[in-house]
């Protein structure tokens, strides 16, 4: 009996001209399982609702601008990448879009071969992004040391922060006393003020609410979504 075939990568296109879409379609049909919307807002809904590996998405579209569905989405915390194709020649235009989420742009008209590399290139990154931890109102991507803030903004950590906040969103229920957190990323009971400096340190870079004190006990992530 042979082997099933690997699920194809699902990537989320949204073009508005038929004419683009049917030879775009066609090439990309060719490796990924495609959705294909021709509405701004039609878009947005399905890249909210459903999900995806990566993005294809027009800068110019009827309903809801490009730029603004990339800013929809990254409010909402999917940090799914996005390329943008985009027939806007101004340097403006093109720096609208990266500045609202997009990952990539590419100009039209475009060879589909860069169109394909640009798509594998977004997908080796994410996938490198590896787990995803929501937490309280942020996102939290411990394999790279970030969290997402509610608007979008990224936020890096140190080693030992990124440690710190590990620990505590392994069980979001579970209140680490000072004591389990200093033996676990410290290596020493003792390190107690230490925890308390990083905790501290965690809060100013992001939210007091990411790492909640539970008097008497000790820390616990803040509320999961």
């Amino acid at each position: 009996m042979s082997e099933a075939a690997a699920p194809r990568p699902r990537l989320l296109y949204v073009e508005d001209d038929a004419e683009i879409a049917a030879m775009t379609l066609e090439v990309l049909r060719e490796t990924y399982e495609v959705a294909h919307e021709a509405d701004g807002l039609a878009g947005r809904d399905r890249a909210l609702r459903d999900s995806f590996e990566v993005i294809l998405l027009d800068r110019r579209l009827p309903g809801r601008d490009g730029a603004e569905i990339v800013r929809d989405l990254r409010t909402a915390h999917i940090t799914t990448p996005v390329l943008l194709l985009t027939a806007l020649g101004a340097v403006a235009d093109r720096v609208e879009g990266l500045d609202a989420g997009a990952n990539d742009y590419l100009l039209k008209p475009f060879d589909f071969d860069e169109l394909l590399a640009r798509l594998r290139a977004l997908r080796r990154g994410y996938r490198a992004e590896g787990r995803r931890r929501d937490v309280s109102d942020w996102t939290y991507l411990p394999d790279t040391a970030v969290v997402y803030g509610p608007s979008g903004e990224r936020v890096a950590l140190t080693s030992t922060e990124n440690a710190v906040l590990e620990l505590l969103t392994r069980s979001p229920d579970h209140v680490y006393s000072r004591e389990e957190i200093a033996r676990a990323v410290f290596s020493s009971p003792d390190a107690m003020t230490t925890v308390d400096t990083y905790v501290h340190y965690l809060r100013r870079k992001t939210a007091t609410d990411l790492v909640e004190t539970v008097r008497g006990r000790g820390y616990r992530a803040g509320a999961e979504r």
